[in-house]
C-alpha cells in the first residue's frame, strides 16, 4: 500500500488543485491588508512626531463683540 510520504504528497497536490482556484482572490486580500497596514502605521508614525504642527484648512470666521450684538436679548423693555 501507499507509506507515509506518498500519502503527504498526494495531500500536498490535490490541496495545491483545490487551492488554484482561490489564489487570486487571497492574493488580492492580502495586498489590501498590507497597505491598509502600512498607511495606518504612516499615520500612526506621522503623531507621534511633536514637532511637526498639522495644518488644518478651514475658514476664518469673526466673532462679534458680546457688548455691540444686537438681538432680542434681555434688553431696556416692559415685559407685560
Amino acid at each position: 500500500m501507499f507509506g507515509l510520504s506518498e500519502l503527504a504528497i498526494i495531500l500536498i497536490v490535490v490541496a495545491a488543485v483545490l487551492a488554484v482556484k482561490k489564489l487570486p482572490e487571497l492574493t488580492r486580500s492580502a495586498g489590501k491588508s498590507a497597505r491598509i497596514l502600512k498607511s495606518e502605521a504612516r499615520a500612526a508614525r506621522d503623531a507621534d512626531e511633536p514637532g511637526a504642527p498639522r495644518v488644518i484648512q478651514g475658514e476664518t470666521v469673526k466673532r462679534q463683540d458680546p457688548d455691540t450684538s444686537t438681538g432680542s436679548g434681555s434688553g431696556s423693555g416692559s415685559r407685560g
